[in-house]
């Protein structure tokens, strides 16, 4: 199952990702600042081509649970990140999203303005109840993207994951249905859009 139509933002655009794309995703996954406190990475062009290969075969999964998309500037087309929402597949209707841009790209709001845009898809399309996030405790970047994209803190996992050689402790992020409605009622502006728009 594929995207049907890509989720659009102002600045953005995330689309389902495409065989040629490993190039562009490899400039930002050989990035030893951008894969720091990540579990992959850096990549080897093997790496970074199997990671598009697996990605690919999510795409033709019935139902498709997993979405991997290319984070794409508007209006050229520009492939700077990826980011990912996935549905658990339960009756507990939950899911989880990441995201990652290259590190010229920093800064500049794109990260909240994508996941904001998978939680919109999260909730409206394919109708999850709760949306959680993670990101290294000493991630402070990651973690004011969760916050400004609407989700709360709900606690610290101690040693969560097994990054670069050593355990990390990540910090747990998450939004509700009922929530993020809320969100969308009271007009929270993104970034990219003026106040009174919605992601």
């Amino acid at each position: 199952m594929t995207l049907d139509t890509p989720l659009h933002t102002r600045r953005l655009t995330l689309r389902d990702f495409r065989e040629a794309d490993w190039q562009a995703v490899h400039r930002y996954a050989v990035d030893p600042e951008v894969v720091r406190y990540m579990a992959w990475g850096p990549n080897t062009e093997a790496e970074t081509q199997e990671f598009v290969r697996r990605t690919l075969e999510h795409q033709a999964a019935e139902p498709r649970r997993h979405f991997g998309l290319a984070v794409t500037l508007n209006p050229d087309g520009r492939l700077i990140g990826a980011c990912n929402i996935t549905a658990a597949g339960t009756d507990d209707r939950g899911g989880y999203i990441g995201y990652v841009l290259r590190r010229d790209h920093w800064r500049q709001g794109y990260a909240t303005e994508a996941a904001r845009a998978l939680l919109g898809f999260g909730f409206g399309s394919l109708g999850l109840h709760r949306i959680i996030a993670t990101c290294d405790t000493d991630n402070g970047a990651s973690a004011r993207v969760m916050e400004k994209a609407g989700m709360r803190r709900e606690g610290r996992l101690l040693e969560h994951k097994w990054i670069k050689g050593r355990w990390r402790d990540s910090f747990l992020y998450a939004i509700l249905d009922r929530e993020w409605d809320r969100l969308q009622t009271a007009h929270l502006p993104c970034p990219g859009h003026p106040p009174g728009t919605r992601a």
